[in-house]
């Protein structure tokens, strides 16, 4: 994979390349772009899909020691990495982590020209559900990560229903969480990074003002939930497209917290949809006014 170097550190990217439109897809904690296995493929040939695996605890490189990796700086250490690949236009793709909301917040939205926000953290909702607060406590404790990390080894843990068993409909496969979870268990720099943001979440009121703020994005977004999300309130899908000018609610059926792993399919369908339609009107000038429709689960 190619890398970029960045005020807090090297960043590893993937990228399609092509001259599509681009889409910059973000994934969560203890996760990385591979998360998006099954949505690039079907985008690739139309679309940029670049994919970069933040620190947020399966990243292979440390960051330096003095970096700010809050989820404000997180934040902005997202709009960085596109200023350093002079990423135009873009798409932002949301899903599981929300933090990069905060670019909205922060008036750093000159290269995004829409949203894409798939089930992920919103409004107070940080960290999200007893998933969330379990890993902020094992942050808190010393050896409470690097313990957790080599629970994650035992297929029972990875499928309880307060871990990561909340957050699909079937089990994610092995390997893929063998590599999203080794880099945390093997680097003690790693989990001093995953640590670093996991106890830096603000007070819920200085969440509650950001999220009031980012109502000045006047781009188009899509707020894409799941009905069967455990960790983000389904009110929360409705509430984010009204908060934005020209946002819009689709509710896909059939997933939890990861549709790019339960509904891959009706996530590409929607992407695709919005993106064209998107870049249509407003190449003619024209408002999109808010919608919203619902896909249907598997067999509806």
């Amino acid at each position: 994979m190619p890398q970029v170097e960045l005020s807090s550190g090297t960043i590893a990217y993937e990228d399609t390349g092509g001259d599509g439109p681009v889409l910059v897809f973000l994934h969560g904690v203890l996760m990385d772009h591979t998360v998006w296995r099954k949505v690039v493929p079907d985008l690739r040939g139309t679309h940029r899909c670049v994919l970069p695996t933040l620190p947020l605890g399966s990243h292979r490189t440390p960051m330096r020691p003095d970096a700010d990796l809050s989820l404000r700086g997180q934040a902005l250490l997202v709009g960085e990495f596109l200023d350093r690949l002079d990423l135009r236009e873009v798409t932002l793709v949301l899903n599981d982590w929300g933090g990069a909301q905060l670019l909205l917040s922060e008036g750093r939205t000159a290269r995004i020209a829409r949203l894409a926000l798939v089930a992920c953290e919103a409004f107070d909702n940080y960290p999200p559900g007893r998933p969330g607060r379990s890993l902020v406590r094992a942050a808190s404790i010393p050896g409470g990560l690097a313990l957790l990390t080599h629970l994650l080894r035992l297929r029972p843990v990875r499928r309880a229903p307060n871990g990561w068993g909340a957050m699909t409909e079937r089990p994610v496969p092995d390997a893929i969480m063998d590599a999203w979870f080794r880099p945390a268990r093997t680097d003690p720099g790693v989990r001093r990074d995953l640590a670093k943001y996991l106890t830096s979440t603000p007070p819920k009121r200085q969440l509650l003002e950001w999220s009031e703020q980012m109502r000045t994005f006047e781009g188009p977004v899509l707020v894409a939930w799941a009905t069967q999300d455990r960790l983000m309130p389904r009110a929360h899908g409705p509430r984010l497209a009204e908060l934005f000018p020209r946002g819009r609610l689709a509710e896909i059926e059939g997933s939890r917290t990861l549709v790019p792993e339960d509904r891959p399919d009706e996530l590409v369908r929607l992407l695709e949809d919005f993106v064209h339609t998107t870049r249509t009107t407003d190449t003619h000038g024209s408002a999109v006014a808010p919608g919203h429709e619902k896909t249907p689960g598997h067999g509806e």
